[in-house]
């Protein structure tokens, strides 16, 4: 029975994934950062629920050891992140590190620290949630689009890496998705020289029509 590792498994895509992989039969070890809060993976067969801060270098380490030790692990899927809107002024140091280190350097972490484990099996696949602002730009989405389209190129670059030890590495950029953003999914920062452009920008984002949320990776 193969085995699926996800983080962000706490909502959206994340979650969405891990219910669908379970369904189908898999191992799915799903990581979030306050396990103890999540009910409803919990009562799914197949399911393992471990706690991962992707920011945390040595619990990234540890939660990696404890994965491998339930099953062999067949693929990874770099899921945990999220939005920040609102212009580079109004950015504090702390949000824009506090991004990057989730968005792109937690997604390096946790695919280095599953490397020889799945290159001692000669096989395996890393996923890693981009977004379609992996590859377009939009106004006061600067710092977002930096880690996403950082994650593309490196997983350009690491696949010929990691083809010498077949293994594969893909990106999902998905587009607007009709999901349940909760938490720090989503942060703005307010500066009032670009106030008008956030509202433009804000007022443009409730007039999109999302597709019904759907369960899929």
């Amino acid at each position: 029975m193969p085995t699926i590792f996800i983080t962000g498994a706490s909502s959206g895509l994340g979650k969405a994934t891990a219910k669908l992989f379970a369904a189908r039969g898999w191992n799915v070890i799903a990581t979030m950062r306050y396990p103890e809060h999540e009910t409803e993976l919990p009562q799914l067969p197949g399911i393992h629920l471990l706690p991962l801060d992707v920011t945390d270098p040595a619990q990234v380490a540890q939660t990696v050891q404890r994965a491998i030790d339930l099953h062999p692990v067949d693929v990874v899927f770099n899921n945990a992140g999220y939005g920040l809107i609102g212009a580079l002024e109004a950015t504090s140091d702390e949000q824009l590190t506090q991004l990057l280190n989730t968005n792109l350097l937690g997604v390096i972490r946790v695919t280095k620290a599953f490397l020889p484990h799945l290159r001692a099996n000669r096989s395996g696949r890393i996923l890693s949630t981009t977004s379609m602002g992996g590859f377009m730009t939009f106004p006061l989405c600067s710092i977002y689009h930096a880690a996403k389209w950082a994650v593309e190129g490196w997983s350009e670059s690491m696949s010929f890496e990691l083809a010498l030890h077949n293994i594969s590495i893909k990106t999902i950029s998905p587009g607007g998705t009709a999901t349940d953003f909760t938490g720090r999914s989503l942060q703005l920062a307010e500066h009032a020289a670009y106030a008008g452009l956030l509202q433009q920008l804000m007022a443009a984002q409730e007039g999109v029509q999302f597709a019904p949320r759907r369960d899929y990776c």
